[in-house]
């Protein structure tokens, strides 16, 4: 589908009924909304009406040149422009990776308007602020970061030889359809740059907050972004209901790595905060949700051979 803001037109994909829950899903990089295939699945079978667009950057039609245009106040306005063209006026909440960031944000920019917050991998910017300051170890993994900031020649050192260097982000627990589709889809004129750009855009403009809404993080011990420092500490920053779930032995692309433990994970977080909303909704654990895990989306699955 596509979602059209003054911002410019989201690319995104869409499914669940239209009066279901809304349930919107933020991407991280390098990826695109394709990367919640799974949970795209299992949410629209227990009746949620789910979207998860391709950010800013990411869909063609939304991609400005300058890295300031990637600010994370920006973002975050595109969160509540995305919403507001699709009537929604409270909403779940979900983000991993730079995703999770911006979640974290809106949580904290818009608490009335985020019904629960489920945020994947990526801690609480103030926690991970204080482990960059405290803690040595998060210091060497964000590392990274400086070096794609400050360095010009990123894109083509990412994209050369078939995008090995790209490649490699996935460490091999991506899909290879999917890691194929990302690797296509960053390809395209302009598309790395933009992605890159949210790592350039500069600080934040303030400072973020402690947050009131009903809360879920999900981190996982092989991660080798954001080590266990912040993550422990974000349950500091959290004043709503909090849930901190460890999930051994997976690395960072949780959603992909580890779908039928987050979808479990995210169902029961749902429905412990706000009632369901359709007649769609069926019980915990049943043969449809079973089924809903084990087959891919029909929307994500076209969208892999696009």
């Amino acid at each position: 589908m596509s979602i059209s803001t003054a911002a410019g037109v989201f690319d995104a994909i869409a499914a669940g009924p239209p009066e279901g829950r809304p349930v919107l899903l933020l991407h991280g990089f390098p990826q695109t909304g394709l990367v919640w295939r799974r949970q795209i699945t299992a949410l629209a079978a227990q009746g949620y009406r789910v979207v998860a667009p391709d950010q800013r950057g990411y869909s063609p039609r939304v991609r400005p040149e300058r890295p300031e245009d990637y600010r994370i106040s920006i973002l975050v306005d595109d969160v509540v422009a995305i919403t507001e063209a699709l009537g929604w006026s409270t909403f779940d909440l979900v983000g991993h990776d730079w995703g999770g960031a911006v979640a974290w944000w809106t949580a904290a920019a818009h608490p009335g308007r985020v019904r629960t917050l489920t945020v994947v991998s990526t801690p609480h910017p103030g926690a991970l602020a204080d482990a960059l300051r405290t803690d040595e170890d998060q210091r060497a993994r964000s590392h990274y970061m400086r070096d794609w900031r400050e360095t010009p020649a990123t894109e083509d050192r990412m994209l050369a030889d078939d995008a090995e260097l790209l490649r490699k982000l996935y460490a091999g627990k991506v899909p290879q359809a999917g890691a194929d589709a990302y690797v296509r889809h960053l390809s395209r004129p302009g598309a790395l740059t933009a992605a890159l750009n949210w790592y350039r855009s500069g600080r934040p403009d303030g400072a973020i907050g402690v947050i009131e809404v009903p809360t879920l993080y999900a981190w996982s011990t092989e991660d080798t972004a954001f080590g266990p420092a912040p993550a422990q500490d974000t349950g500091r920053w959290v004043n709503g209901p909090y849930r901190f779930e460890i999930l051994p032995g997976v690395s960072h692309w949780i959603p992909e790595e580890a779908p039928e433990t987050l979808n479990r994970l995210l169902l029961d977080h749902l429905r412990a905060h706000g009632k369901h909303g359709t007649t769609a909704n069926t019980s915990p654990g049943n043969a449809a949700e079973r089924a809903a895990d084990r087959a891919p989306d029909r929307a994500a699955e076209r969208a892999l051979d696009h």
